[in-house]
């Protein structure tokens, strides 16, 4: 059966606005001439003039975070507590089985940046697609700031996922949800501003918290989401296996059997 691939996920970059300033990935180039040299300790006897070209291997150093680059939250990362008093479990605990499952796409590039959407959004959205959930859909949410990603104003844009949204879509069995835009929360920007007007803690993180209740991942930085339709694919985002830690990278992939 014929299957067409469309990347979800960002390349991992420096140079670009792709996260706060204090949290930009670092990555070193090592080129082949820069590493020939690391190549003859291991050949005793071995002469530079006796590599071809006198090149070693291209190598990669890294110095980023693991929520850098399209990755996946595991609850962990949201809190040491889920399902209402549980241990949270880290992104090399998550059940695979959750990460490969039908897609869903919530178009909410409408909304204004920093709206905190609602389950009655939610509900809205799925009946003018004409979907009706089922338990491990992969939820993903279309907004703003998937067309700005890499510019300046990246981070402050998109609306954002509220705790009542996020429970909504938990109770009906979803366990992995995903956003274009930098957090699945409403950009800290526009809820700081709220947080000074009603100094009420509970907006901070709202949808990350609602982990706390029913454990669920969900995936920042996704990227294309503008070229899926509402549904009619599966979505596939295994995270990178890092023992005990609170994300993980993934190449998300959404696939068509065509």
């Amino acid at each position: 059966m014929p299957r067409r691939i469309v990347d979800l996920s960002v390349a991992l970059e420096m140079g670009i606005a792709s996260d706060p300033p204090m949290a930009l990935p670092k990555i070193d180039y090592l080129d082949h001439h820069m590493t020939a040299g690391q190549i003859l300790p291991f050949f005793p006897g071995l002469t530079m003039d006796q590599l071809p070209n006198r090149e070693g291997w291209a190598v990669e150093q890294l110095n980023i975070s693991t929520h850098n680059g399209t990755h996946l939250d595991a609850p962990y990362h949201y809190a040491s507590t889920m399902n209402n008093g549980e241990r949270a479990i880290t992104i090399d605990e998550v059940p695979l089985e959750w990460c490969f499952n039908p897609g869903v796409k919530l178009d909410f590039r409408h909304m204004e940046d920093g709206y905190v959407a609602t389950a009655a959004d939610v509900e809205a959205e799925l009946k003018r697609i004409g979907h009706e959930l089922r338990p491990l859909d992969i939820v993903v949410v279309n907004t703003a700031a998937g067309a700005r990603y890499g510019q300046p104003d990246y981070v402050a844009r998109g609306c954002g996922m509220g705790r009542e949204a996020t429970i909504w879509l938990l109770e009906r069995g979803v366990r992995v949800t995903g956003t274009d835009a930098w957090s699945w929360d409403a950009p800290f920007v526009h809820t700081a501003k709220t947080f000074a007007a009603t100094h009420d803690p509970k907006i901070i993180w709202e949808g990350h918290r609602a982990g706390m209740e029913i454990g669920y991942c969900h995936i920042e930085k996704l990227a294309n989401l503008d070229q899926l339709p509402a549904t009619g694919y599966e979505i596939a985002c295994f995270p990178f296996k890092i023992k005990a830690a609170s994300a993980g990278f993934t190449r998300a992939v959404a696939i068509f059997h065509d």
